[in-house]
């Protein structure tokens, strides 16, 4: 897909085929009026919220163009034109009253010698076990001795008592990699982050600005300039940004720690 404003593309994209907007109208449904304020960029005559984004989804399906990429050049252009929401007149919260904020602290306090108690409670219990468990091997130990009349423990049976004590209690559970990304700009642009199906970055940054941003499984950056931003992961360089897609659009998860850029695995 060409680069540039979402207007501009969506109507190249649609010349290109030689599809009319009346054409367009009928395999879609959506109003020419509305495809015009597409093309037009004329954000105020549409209805907005998910009614926009369904139209951009049906439209891209019915041009054959990616629907993710379309829509990505959709929330750049649509966040650049967005008015910024008018600031809220000062008007202090009051402070709580002084008997909620005894009750909160005396909550707190409980909540603190109960993790205490359970902690003395939990102790007390291992070590019960504990010490059964030493006195049932210091019997069988007993028990092991020639007296008359009794028998000696086998070799197998007396490895087993030894190593009661010391069977472990469970396997530790699996190190999950925590995904930490670096953005860094070398000229003004606008860059929108999604960690984990959720927007966590969606705005205009400055040249030489540099965000960290956390995730557990997924990223997707998109950018107005791709050529204008770095990224790092868990400090490794990431290829351009460009190189992600025609619309400046990348995916980074937990494969890309795996592989380095020269293809050599990182240990």
């Amino acid at each position: 897909m060409v680069k540039g404003s979402f207007g501009e593309i969506l109507k190249r994209e649609r010349e290109m085929r030689e599809v009319t907007l009346n054409e367009v109208t009928v395999a879609t449904r959506i109003a020419p009026r509305f495809l015009e304020a597409f093309e037009r960029e004329e954000w105020e005559k549409l209805p907005g919220g998910v009614f926009n984004r369904g139209f951009v989804r049906a439209i891209a399906r019915y041009l054959g163009l990616n629907e993710e990429n379309l829509l990505s050049e959709y929330d750049l252009a649509y966040g650049e034109q967005r008015l910024p929401a008018p600031a809220l007149a000062e008007n202090p919260i009051p402070s709580p009253p002084k008997w909620m904020v005894a009750v909160a602290g005396l909550g707190i306090l409980v909540a603190f010698v109960g993790v205490i108690a359970g902690g003395v409670y939990g102790w007390r219990r291992y070590a019960a076990h504990r010490a059964a468990k030493r006195t049932a091997i210091s019997a069988a130990a007993g028990r092991s001795q020639p007296t008359p009349g009794m028998p000696k423990l086998n070799a197998d049976a007396s490895k087993a008592f030894a190593s009661a004590d010391s069977a472990p209690t469970g396997a530790a559970p699996a190190a999950v990699t925590r995904l930490d990304l670096s953005i860094s700009t070398s000229g003004v642009t606008r860059v929108r982050v999604v960690a984990d199906g959720r927007v966590v970055l969606d705005a205009r940054l400055p040249a030489g600005e540099t965000r960290h941003l956390s995730a557990r499984n997924q990223f997707v950056v998109a950018a107005a300039h791709p050529s204008m931003v770095l990224l790092e992961l868990n400090g490794q360089a990431m290829p351009p940004l460009a190189s992600g897609g025609a619309s400046g659009t990348m995916v980074l998860s937990q494969k890309d720690l795996r592989q380095a850029p020269s293809g050599n695995s990182q240990p």
